[in-house]
């Protein structure tokens, strides 16, 4: 999720705090989902994928990481 988020922000020329600031949230809150430490909900994860033009699962869903149990 980290590498993704950063290079979409990056291509959009936006700052954390900008992003931070189209979501009504504080930069460092941003941060954290940026840096992987927290999830954002469903809705704030659709938010952030519509400022940065991509799709949500694209974004968070790490499917390398997704194990089925048996």
């Amino acid at each position: 999720m980290r590498d993704k988020l950063i290079k979409l922000r990056k291509e959009h020329g936006y700052t954390q705090k900008l992003i931070a600031q189209m979501l009504g949230v504080s930069r460092s809150f941003y941060a954290r989902i940026e840096s992987g430490i927290r999830n954002p909900s469903y809705g704030l994860a659709k938010h952030i994928a519509s400022i940065l033009d991509a799709d949500p699962e694209d974004i968070f869903l790490n499917i390398d990481c997704f194990r089925m149990k048996p």
